[in-house]
C-alpha cells in the first residue's frame, strides 16, 4: 500500500518561545523566508502525499490562511507586476494536494494528537510528521527515504537518530536489533527514561509511518509520561502484535523546538539561501572578528 496521507500535529502551545509564539503559533515561525510547518508540508508532498491533515487548536487559524489562498494579495501582486512572488505564494501549496484540519481541544500529548485524526485515516497506514524537527535531507527528504523503505516492509517505521546520553530524558528512546542498511528491528520503546534505564543510545524524532492498527492501541493508551497520552506507549503495545522498524535516516536534524536549534536552523538555511547565502555569509564573518 502506498502513503498518501500525512498528519501534523499543530496544536502545542509553544511555551519555549512565548513571547513569540502568545499570538502567532510556532509552526509559524520562519526559517529564513518560509514558516517551519511548510517546510514539513514540502517535505511531506516530495514523499508522495497528498492529503495533509493538520490537528490544530483555537489558536492556530494563521495555519490554515497560510495554506489557503488569498485573493487580495494574489490580486495586488499580479497588478504591480510582482510575478515571481506571485508563483512562490500560489505554489505554497501544489495542485492535487488537499488539507483537513481538525481541533484537538485540549493538550493531552502526541498520540491523543494522532487519534483526533482517526476519522481522516480509515484504512490506511499514513505518516505523521512534527514541525519542529526539521531536517534536511539533502536530495531525498527523510520522509521520502522512509516511504521507499515502507514500500518494502509494509510496516510500521519510526525515524531514530543517535543521541547524547545526557538527552534520554528529552526522547523516545529504541531498543533495537541489529541495523541493516539503516533498518532494523524495534524491541522496545521507552518514553524518556533516565539514562541508566535507556535501551540504548538512539532517539525518536518526528517522523512516523504507521498502520491504521496504531489507532486500536491509542484508544487504549492512558496518560503516562507528563500526564499525557503518548504515541511512543501505544507503539510499544503495536510491535507486540506486529513488525515495528526503527530507522536511521541520512540526513541533518534541527531541533527547531529549542531556541538553539533553532537559530542553528535560520543560520544553515541561510547560508545556503541562492538569494542570501553570499552576503550572509560576509555578514557572519563581520559579526564573528
Amino acid at each position: 500500500m502506498k502513503i498518501t496521507k500525512a498528519i501534523f500535529p499543530v496544536a502545542g502551545l509553544g511555551t519555549r518561545f512565548l513571547p513569540a509564539t502568545k499570538a502567532n503559533p510556532k509552526e509559524m515561525l520562519p526559517i529564513v523566508d518560509k514558516p517551519l510547518i511548510q517546510y514539513a508540508v514540502e517535505e511531506a508532498v516530495a514523499a508522495g502525499i497528498t492529503q495533509l491533515i493538520f490537528v490544530t487548536s483555537s489558536s492556530k487559524r494563521a495555519i490554515e490562511d497560510h495554506f489557503d489562498s488569498n485573493y487580495e494579495l494574489e490580486t495586488t501582486l499580479k497588478e504591480r507586476g510582482k510575478l515571481a512572488i506571485l508563483n512562490i505564494v500560489k505554489g505554497i501549496l501544489p495542485d492535487g494536494v488537499s488539507c483537513a484540519y481538525i481541533r484537538q481541544k485540549s493538550p493531552q500529548g502526541l498520540g491523543h494528537a494522532v487519534l483526533c485524526a482517526k476519522p481522516f485515516i480509515m484504512q490506511e497506514p499514513f505518516a505523521v510528521l512534527l514541525a519542529d524537527d526539521l531536517i534536511d535531507g539533502g536530495k531525498k527528504s527523510c520522509l521520502k527515504q522512509m516511504v521507499e523503505q515502507f514500500a518494502i516492509s509494509q510496516a510500521s517505521m519510526i525515524a531514530v537518530q543517535k543521541i547524547t546520553p545526557s538527552e534520554t530524558d528529552k526522547y523516545g528512546i529504541v531498543d533495537i536489533v541489529t541495523f541493516e542498511k539503516n533498518l532494523a528491528v524495534l524491541r522496545g520503546i521507552i518514553e524518556k527514561p533516565k539514562f541508566q534505564e535507556a535501551p540504548s543510545n538512539l532517539g525518536v524524532v518526528g517522523r512516523y509511518i504507521l498502520t491504521p492498527s496504531i489507532f486500536t492501541y491509542l484508544e487504549q493508551t492512558h496518560a503516562g509520561s507528563g500526564g499525557e497520552i503518548q504515541l511512543t506507549d501505544a507503539i510499544a503495545k503495536l510491535l507486540q502484535a506486529e513488525q515495528v522498524y526503527a530507522y536511521q535516516f541520512h540526513g541533518k536534524r534541527y531541533d527547531c523546538g529549542t531556541k538553539l536549534g533553532y537559530l542553528e536552523a535560520t543560520i544553515a538555511y541561510a547560508l545556503k539561501h541562492p538569494e542570501l547565502a553570499d552576503e550572509f555569509r560576509r555578514s557572519l564573518e563581520t559579526i564573528t572578528e
